[in-house]
């Protein structure tokens, strides 16, 4: 027993210093888990300011927006503040060449300006319970994955059943822990939300992919809109007649800035984490799922930027898709270099080390664990070139926007197929869909991508795992790429709208033979196929094997260091993170500061570059060091960097301080740290985040949208 206790002693000091100063909370679980060392390290509030379902709390301000990012109430009309980048298709489908919003940037001065955005929507989460024992009721641990799915679907049903709510109310459900425990999310989605203001992108996008996932920052990433409810305050459609959202409670702004070892907390929806994951996932992530997809998007980079460069029309209709394709490669880029660099394979080696020696030495650990470790890392190795295949056949396919042409005729052929009532739904939700996408397409860039990206799919993938249809246009057009997709864009009819809207209304037995012929529709369907046959049926069964022993490793590890406070995998559900203000040495005789101000904008500023140009009015207030209230010592603060655990879902996250005062708008992630989402690194790790004074300087003096201005509530410190 002497020996056990010290090695468990031993092991368990290794996990808590591995799992120091990170984590992404459950807000209603903050009280019993954190509040108290929240406080010790600066925080002024109390855990039930920040959760609460009796009383107004910080919870009440923050949404998902649109499901893909964080925005937060900032006005007790509706003010929504998030990140230009969350903000940013919005403008881009506001904008011409007539009304360059992308370039110019947008404001509204009154209400009637306002812009509405249909697709777009706020979610606040109303209350948060734990509902295990309901979902995992009847549930074994001899059922298949698909039995146990099955019943937990059933499960959920049932109860969905039980609950009140509001008819303007939803409920989500969601597994943690890898399914081994449930949550229930009461929210309230509301759908008319519009634009309000948004800087120029020399501004919100300053250093564009330069300076993307870098620090030091100077970018002002934000973007302003408003919710508007109906005359009631509830969630309703779109109507001139509905008026801006009275919230439960909006965030106070503070002006005092941020110091060195100030607390702080980011509070939003964080999208995806993986920090349990057994070290073969790690090194798998790391030397081939990571470096595929970075050559794929390296050379769709490269395409766009070219045509980019040369059309300003390409340029406004392709901005948002490039900086999408952009962001994952760079972030890909630095997760590798992270892990890299912090030996987090032989870091995740280690903990399984000191976990084995203590399953080993505890019987009942030992019936329950025998041989975890090495069945997960047989099954990595057995899913790596079915995940390669993956990873080629989605990225690639993604990124070919006629092959998404043939799959959305596809679909309505599937639906004529079955009745008319699908067919004619299928039919408008299509032509809907297909609006949207060829105003932002361009064949001619289009074919150049499919050329490219072609050949990759060809020569980088097992024989087998390539189209035979593929194959064989290539072989009549003398395996030259570049004839095969001039063959293919010059004979479909899939990259006209108008034609492609006639043959799906009209569709019949002509135009299922008009969909089924068509040479890119063929082309697709055999892609599809091959993939299908060869790829995805062993692929979900050896995914179904690694989910079911990833959730007993899961269990393991709260079993095994049962003294460890374990936070959940961000899962895009409302999280808080929380730390300090600090700088980052990020490799030899290279350490960084934690502020950036407006002098860094001008030192990187080139008149004329794509990147680094900023407005003349700009350049007119820094010289003039016309700051107003904003400024401090006769300098523009712009973004400052914190030890929060942030992820993709955080942007756009208020960054807190210690009196719950917005001080901040966290918009990324510094480049070595980027694999803070499989191995979070203390030393490293760092949030970067716009300094709100910033944002209000540029609202203020570069905007002059008083009318914005005059929403805020500005307050001191001492403020709750």
């Amino acid at each position: 027993m002497k020996k056990y206790f010290l090695l468990f002693v031993i092991s368990f000091s290794f996990i808590a210093k591995g799992f120091a100063d990170e984590g992404m909370w459950l807000p209603q679980l903050l009280a019993a888990l954190n509040e108290k060392e929240m406080k010790k390290m600066g925080m002024k509030i109390n855990a039930s300011d920040i959760y609460s379902i009796s009383k107004g709390s910080l919870k009440d301000a923050i949404v998902s927006f649109g499901g893909f990012c964080t925005a937060e109430v900032i006005s007790d009309k509706g003010l929504l503040l998030t990140n230009h980048h969350c903000g940013f298709d919005a403008v881009q489908n506001h904008s011409s060449l007539q009304n360059n919003y992308i370039r110019d940037g947008f404001w509204a001065y009154n209400n009637g300006q306002e812009l509405q955005n249909p697709g777009l929507f706020a979610t606040f989460i109303i209350s948060i319970d734990e509902v295990t024992a309901v979902a995992l009721k009847g549930v074994t641990t001899n059922m298949s994955e698909r039995e146990r799915q099955s019943a937990i679907d059933k499960n959920i049903a049932e109860f969905r059943k039980t609950i009140k709510k509001e008819s303007y109310q939803d409920i989500l459900i969601r597994p943690f822990f890898e399914g081994n425990k449930y949550f229930m999310f009461v929210t309230e989605t509301y759908k008319d939300i519009r634009l309000v203001g948004a800087p120029p992108s020399s501004i919100g996008n300053f250093g564009k992919d330069t300076d993307n996932w870098m620090w030091p920052r100077h970018t002002g990433d934000f973007s302003m809109f408003r919710i508007y409810a109906g005359k009631d305050n509830k969630p309703a459609d779109y109507s001139p007649d509905n008026v801006p959202y009275k919230p439960k409670r909006s965030l106070n702004i503070s002006l005092d800035g941020m110091k060195e070892g100030d607390f702080t907390m980011v509070f939003g929806f964080p999208g995806r984490t993986m920090e349990y994951l057994h070290s073969a996932a790690v090194e798998q992530t790391m030397n081939v799922s990571d470096p595929a997809k970075i050559g794929i998007r390296e050379k769709a980079l490269q395409v766009l930027n070219v045509f980019m460069r040369k059309d300003e029309q390409i340029k406004i209709q392709y901005a948002a898709k490039y900086a999408g394709i952009e962001n994952a490669y760079k972030k890909w880029k630095g997760e590798v270099l992270g892990l890299r660099s912090s030996d987090a394979v032989g870091r995740k080696k280690e903990l399984e080390a000191s976990f084995e020696k203590i399953v080993l030495a505890h019987p009942s650990m030992n019936v329950a664990y025998a041989d975890l470790l090495k069945k997960l890392e047989q099954a990595y190795k057995d899913i790596e070139p079915y995940a390669f295949a993956r990873d080629y056949y989605t990225e690639i396919i993604a990124k070919i926007e006629l092959f998404g042409f043939a799959a959305n005729a596809n679909a309505v052929v599937t639906a004529f197929n079955k009745d008319e009532a699908s067919y004619k739904k299928s039919v408008t939700e299509v032509s809907e869909r297909l609006d949207g996408q060829f105003g932002e397409y361009n064949a001619t860039v289009d074919q150049k991508l499919f050329e490219v990206l072609m050949e990759m799919y060809v020569k980088d993938q097992k024989e087998e795992n390539v189209s035979p249809l593929l194959k064989k246009m290539l072989a009549e057009n003398g395996n030259s790429y570049a004839a095969l997709a001039k063959a293919v864009y010059s004979q479909t009819a899939l990259t006209d709208l108008g034609k492609l809207k006639k043959i799906l209304s009209g569709i019949g037995t002509t135009g299922i033979q008009s969909v089924t012929n068509d040479v890119a529709a063929a082309l697709y369907t055999d892609i599809f196929k091959t993939y299908v046959t060869n790829v995805s049926a062993k692929l979900n069964e050896l995914q179904a094997n690694i989910n079911q022993l990833q959730r007993t490793y899961m269990q393991a590890q709260m079993d095994v260091f049962n003294k460890k406070t374990f936070y959940p995998d961000a899962n895009s559900t409302l999280r808080l993170t929380y730390g300090n203000v600090k700088g980052y040495k990020a490799r030899d005789a290279v350490a960084y500061n934690y502020y950036t101000y407006l002098d860094g904008v001008m030192e990187k500023y080139k008149p004329g570059d794509y990147e680094f140009d900023v407005p003349q009015k700009l350049i007119d207030l820094y010289t003039k060091k016309d700051f107003g209230p904003y400024g401090v010592n006769g300098k523009q603060p712009v973004c400052f960097i914190a030890a929060n655990h942030t992820t993709g879902g955080n942007s756009g996250s208020p960054a807190l301080d210690g009196y719950g005062n917005l001080v901040g708008l966290n918009f990324d992630r510094v480049w070595e740290g980027t694999m803070s989402d499989i191995n979070y690194d203390k030393n490293i790790c760092r949030n970067i985040m716009v300094d709100i004074r910033y944002v209000l300087f540029i609202v203020d003096k570069f905007a002059g949208a008083k009318n914005i201005i005059a929403e805020l509530k500005l307050v001191s410190k001492k403020s709750k």
